[in-house]
């Protein structure tokens, strides 16, 4: 299925073709594809170096100036027909090297949800929850592009009973999440303030960050997520400019209590993002970027309060994103209350979590200019087998 970009969204990405060498650097225009690393010199000559490796790092690294000035003459140039490709005669592949990892809590429909699940008697929501955005730190060489096959994962699990076993994990799930892609580098040592996201994040994709929750049970006490979130998380093939959401901005949801000084929001980055989970092909939820409690420019600022420095291809994703209805819940352990409350698929069996041959696409769409929609691609995957554990 080939997703339709328009002429504004201009999303980018690399690919391969059976008739070009090597790997090529990408532009979603409608439904085709510019091969942007022939077509630079004439599109863009003063950015054209940018292109040549195939993926998108060195052009990320270049920063904000280059980046407005190559979707400028996107926008406005008269774009080569003989560097346009359909989608369908292209593969994409994973479109940047990805350099550090990280995940964050960021939506209180999912943290409280979450936290009625396991601590029914208590706060849903941990003391810190509202005083910073909780994250943490994956796994970089398991983020993988989109249609890359997920294997079952395996790992230890504590049953009901207290005994100890090793095996696939039974409680597969999925998180919907929307990603922020570094491009500029800052130092070690110096924040990053919530006034320099733009100057930093080069776009969004989105996130499958799949999540095996009875490994994850037994061992995030007390260090947190480990073997069952590492072992795959995927992204959408499309990297969507920060500058294709503008109209899509919004102030987000009023914080209480009003953030420390470092997190006090300057503009807003609140986005109005609509996305959609398919599970073999019937829409199970929409789940609302627009509801997130906490902004993509506070996750990088607290990512970097520390001092910790930004690399090009530093990943950060949102955690997953939900909304306030039953039907806006990003992840199966809402969706069906930890299994308790199993939903019907189009062929009539039911799932608490995943089953092996389960596919899932992510979808999302933005407001854009005079009406338009901002088209963000998407991220599938399907579930095979787990392999021998033994």
């Amino acid at each position: 299925m080939s997703d339709d970009f328009g002429t504004f969204t201009l999303p980018y990405c690399s690919f391969t073709a059976a008739d070009a060498d090597g790997a090529r650097v990408g532009v979603g225009v409608g439904t085709s594809v510019l091969d942007l690393t022939a077509a630079a010199a004439t599109v863009v000559p003063a950015h054209a170096h940018l292109f040549a490796a195939g993926t998108l790092d060195v052009f990320m690294a270049a920063g904000a100036d280059a980046w407005h000035k190559v979707r400028e003459a996107l926008l406005v140039g008269d774009l080569p027909a003989e560097h346009l490709r359909g989608q369908d005669e292209v593969r994409l592949v994973m479109p940047f090297a990805v350099a550090d990892y990280v995940d964050f809590y960021a939506s209180e429909h999912h943290a409280s949800n979450l936290g009625r699940i396991f601590r029914p008697d208590s706060e849903p929501l941990t003391p810190n929850w509202k005083h910073l955005p909780i994250g943490y730190h994956g796994r970089s060489g398991t983020v993988v592009v989109s249609g890359t096959t997920v294997v079952r994962p395996c790992g230890q699990r504590r049953a009901a009973g207290g005994d100890i076993t090793v095996g696939p994990s039974a409680r597969l799930d999925i998180e919907a999440e929307l990603g922020f892609v570094v491009g500029a580098a800052s130092d070690l040592g110096t924040p990053v303030g919530v006034e320099d996201f733009a100057r930093h994040v080069f776009g969004v994709c989105l996130v499958n960050d799949w999540s095996a929750r009875d490994i994850q049970a037994w061992e995030y006490v007390p260090l947190g997520p480990f073997l069952g979130k590492s072992f795959a998380t995927s992204i959408s093939p499309w990297i969507v400019p920060l500058a294709a959401l503008d109209t899509a901005r919004i102030a987000g949801p009023t914080q209480d209590p009003t953030p420390v000084d470092y997190l006090v929001p300057g503009e807003p980055w609140g986005l109005d993002i609509a996305l959609e989970v398919e599970l073999n092909g019937e829409v199970i939820s929409r789940p609302p970027f627009a509801e997130m409690y906490w902004t993509g420019a506070q996750m990088l600022a607290h990512m970097t309060a520390n001092g910790a420095s930004l690399r090009t291809g530093d990943l950060f994703a949102s955690g997953t994103i939900s909304g306030p209805g039953v039907d806006q819940r990003g992840a199966l352990i809402e969706i069906t209350w930890n299994g308790t409350e199993p939903i019907t698929v189009a062929d009539g069996s039911q799932r608490g979590y995943l089953e092996d041959g389960d596919s899932v696409v992510i979808r999302a769409t933005a407001p854009g200019p005079g009406g338009q929609r901002v088209v963000l691609g998407a991220v599938e995957g399907t579930i095979a087998p787990a392999r021998d554990a033994s």
